[in-house]
């Protein structure tokens, strides 16, 4: 009872401070980039929240729990570095495409390309599929455990939720809504994890559980450290740090956000960000650390914080829980309704038909998304690295064409597709099979093939 109360709460104060705070867009440009007035606070609670997903709350205890320091460092690192690497890039897109909605109609206009236009639309659509798709999964597993509600019903609620505000205002409702999420999930940090490792045997706890629930992941360099290394964090770091880059919620808030502000937005929200998978990391500490056997590892935070604490600490920890998830489905939502700005059919239709256009794709994400939540014997770690790897095929091509080198179009598709169907596949039998070397070798053939391809054929054209 108490989650379908949490549940109708959070659905009501997401939706009335849409209704309060933002009117009832009828502008397309207002739907997607939200007059591109975004402020520096604003802006980067926006971004913290969007990055705070599925795997910030839950896979960070998971690694901390099962790969000790190794595992957290792999996953909290590279996830901050990639929002500041993005920085110099963002500005760039700005200073170079200032009017602009998404980086497919970027990269269109560069090279002028149908297949280019194509290949990013397609990665950027799965993208936002695959994404949504995990923060369904998380979610709908966590509550439909919890209230007893079937989990293919939860993953419902949960995109009926996220619609019923975000299909309101578009990219404003998102960003109103991811500063109330973001304050949210701090406020429940700041309460739960230090009452939690009081009742714990405090920083003890945490210490004692930095070489995991098994011991062996004390150090970076031992065997254990490096295993997971090879296993994890190479293919996490690959997909984290291309995560911005391949991601339009980020490209869509960098053509949103005020011109001059978007440095010191990303780095803020960067730092505000760390602060969620260090907390949750600590719970998984302390979890290893007494020795706490879960029932499963990847729900160890919960399964942790409501063992130690009263059972009532189940509302806000599910409040930050959905708001988490939400905050980053609510971003994908908006960033797959921007991609209809580079439809030909949108170029046919007049304001209100292009707003319902995108109000369309939202629930036609949100669809799918339910759909590939629903696939038996998936998990949320699978997902965040084959979608992570996903993001890396784009990485070279988006990087150089925006320090100034001219690429070949065909060059630049065909890189793509040989990055999406070499070292993809090859990525998705290692994490299916837990084969280190497979997945080490093809999130590096993802991430390097692309920009390998597009350079021969740009230097092949230049000869010619």
């Amino acid at each position: 009872m108490l989650g379908i109360v949490v549940l109708i709460i959070y659905a009501a104060l997401m939706f009335g401070a849409t209704v309060i705070f933002t009117k009832r867009t009828h502008d397309a440009e207002s739907f997607h980039v939200a007059d591109r007035r975004i402020g520096t606070g604003v802006a980067a609670m926006s971004i913290a929240a969007t990055w705070i997903w599925a795997p910030s709350l839950f896979v960070s205890a998971e690694k901390a729990y099962t790969s000790g320091i190794p595992g957290l460092f792999w996953f909290l690192v590279p996830n901050v570095l990639c929002l500041i690497l993005f920085i110099p890039f963002a500005k760039r897109m700005r200073s170079a495409y200032p009017e602009g909605v998404t980086l497919t109609g970027y990269m269109a206009t560069v090279y002028g390309s149908r297949k280019v236009k194509g290949v990013y639309s397609f990665q950027l659509g799965a993208l936002a599929v695959l994404s949504t798709a995990v923060q369904l999964l998380a979610g709908g597993k966590m509550l439909s455990a919890i209230t007893g509600v079937p989990f293919w019903s939860m993953t419902i609620i949960l995109a009926v939720i996220a619609y019923s505000y975000s299909c309101l205002s578009g990219l404003k409702a998102s960003v109103t809504t991811d500063v109330i999420q973001l304050a949210i999930i701090l406020l429940g940090c700041a309460l739960l994890v230090p009452w939690g490792l009081s009742r714990a045997g405090g920083v003890g706890a945490v210490t004692a559980g930095l070489g995991s629930i098994t011991g062996d992941h004390a150090s970076l360099f031992s065997e254990a450290g490096l295993s997971v290394f090879l296993g994890f964090g190479l293919p996490t770091a690959v997909g984290l740090i291309s995560g911005p880059f391949g991601d339009q919620c980020f490209w869509q808030r960098t053509f949103a956000i005020r011109e001059d502000r978007i440095g010191r937005s990303f780095l803020i929200g960067a730092l505000i960000f760390a602060v969620v998978p260090l907390s949750m990391g600590t719970i998984g500490f302390a979890a290893a650390g007494t020795g706490f056997i879960a029932a499963d590892a990847g729900m160890v935070n919960v399964e942790f914080i409501t063992s130690l604490l009263p059972s009532w600490v189940l509302a806000p920890l599910l409040m930050m829980v959905l708001s988490g998830l939400l905050s980053t489905v609510d971003s994908n939502l908006c960033a797959a309704a921007s991609l209809t700005t580079d439809w030909r059919i949108s170029g046919r239709l007049d304001s209100k038909g292009r707003l319902k256009l995108s109000r369309l794709v939202m629930a036609g994400l949100l669809l799918v998304g339910i759909l590939a939540a629903n696939i038996p014997g998936l998990t949320v770690t699978h997902l965040f690295l084959f979608y992570g790897t996903l993001r890396a095929s784009t990485l070279l091509p988006t990087v150089l064409t925006l320090l100034g080198k001219r690429l070949n179009a065909d060059g630049v598709f065909a890189g793509i597709v040989a990055s999406l169907c070499i070292g993809l596949p090859m990525f998705a039998v290692g994490n299916i099979w837990n084969i280190a070397a497979y997945k080490t070798a093809g999130s590096l053939i993802t991430v390097l093939l692309s920009g390998a391809v597009a350079l021969v054929f740009s230097r092949k054209g230049a000869r010619a």
